[in-house]
């Protein structure tokens, strides 16, 4: 079995059998979802879950001192580098203004059309 598959089966099953206070509580579900991703990305990171602490542990340290409110970014951020010490998360965020439009097709695919009565 992959690394990857190892940490995902790990996530799942202590997902379930964690102990959470509320604020790990509101946020356990999407922390896990975006590790298994990592995990999928990086064979390395997946190992590091695979044989790391548990996901309650994890949860523990993502919610410390988390006050009013913790921005999604900084609760992955916070989970990647409790199985990866010196990993980081990029974000990156994209607005599109544009309507989706029907695209007309390229002169590439198609070819040049050419209407001679242009010409006179």
């Amino acid at each position: 079995m992959m690394w990857h598959e190892q940490a995902v089966e790990k996530l799942d099953k202590e997902y379930q059998n964690g102990k959470y206070d509320r604020y790990a509580n509101a946020m356990k579900s999407a922390v896990r979802d975006a590790l298994k991703d990592f995990c999928r990305q990086d064979e390395e990171f997946a190992q590091a879950v695979a044989q790391g602490g548990s996901f309650e542990d994890c949860m523990k340290a993502v919610a410390k001192s988390v006050g009013g409110s913790l921005s999604d970014i900084e609760a992955y951020r916070r989970a990647v580098s409790f199985y990866f010490d010196g990993a980081k998360v990029e974000f990156q965020m994209k607005i599109t203004l544009t309507p989706a439009a029907v695209e007309t097709p390229s002169t590439a695919e198609h070819g040049i059309l050419l209407i001679f009565e242009d010409f006179l």
